[in-house]
């Protein structure tokens, strides 16, 4: 049986060297790959098509949920496992959405890690025990328990994507080059998270995002 192929992304290089040590050791695994952000992960993905891919939620650049989701849709066989210090509803519900089949916390131990990636390969989902205390198991489908009561339940995807980017303080041409839009898009969705939000500010924007923990990944 050949070794499951494994893409690690990670902005800490002491956090890659350190799973890449791990899980190197073992026979049923294969690191083909690290990455420091999720673009980047992309493109190696492009080349080895990893089976495998763990990945940090806080990262630089484009973001971790649209990179994931792009992943799923390039190849479907690649199974998702996020990585992070952050658990708040929205994140859980946006791993959910890209596909992932695992999010841990970054205070797991690396055998639990380890655990969780072998899970994972053998087509199960794992999640840390705070993630798992927000879900359930929907006809096989991790879904997030309960329904959403912020405002932000209201936006869509793409609009929680946009609204990342601009509470980072980038310009619109920036966020249009990262998520591979037109600025006339880019400017269609944040109108549409201003007025769903009925905030029409961009310092205020970005203090909501912080305030619901969305301005991190």
């Amino acid at each position: 049986m050949l070794p499951f192929r494994i893409l690690l992304v990670d902005d800490h290089a002491l956090l890659r060297g350190m799973l890449s040590e791990r899980l190197g050791m073992r026979d049923d695994f294969e690191i083909v790959g690290a990455a420091s952000d999720a673009g980047e992960a992309l493109r190696l993905a492009n080349d080895i098509q990893p089976d495998i891919v763990v990945m940090d939620i806080d990262m630089p650049g484009l973001s971790c949920f649209d990179a994931a989701k792009r992943l799923v849709a390039l190849y479907p066989q690649t199974r998702i496992i996020f990585l992070s210090a952050y658990f708040h509803d929205h994140y859980i519900e946006q791993a959910l959405r890209a596909g992932a089949v695992g999010y841990l916390t970054k205070s797991e131990s690396p055998q639990r890690i380890e655990e969780a990636v072998r899970e994972v390969a053998a087509g199960g989902a794992s999640f840390s025990d705070e993630v798992r205390s927000r879900i359930v198991i929907d006809e096989g489908k991790a879904v997030l328990r309960g329904e959403a009561t912020t405002r932000s339940s209201n936006l869509t995807d793409r609009e929680i994507e946009v609204l990342r980017y601009l509470s980072r303080g980038l310009a619109k041409k920036e966020v249009a080059e990262i998520m591979h839009l037109s600025v006339k898009t880019i400017e269609k969705h944040t109108y549409n998270v201003m007025q769903k939000l009925d905030i029409h500010d961009r310092v205020e924007l970005a203090l909501y995002a912080i305030r619901e923990g969305l301005a991190e990944a």
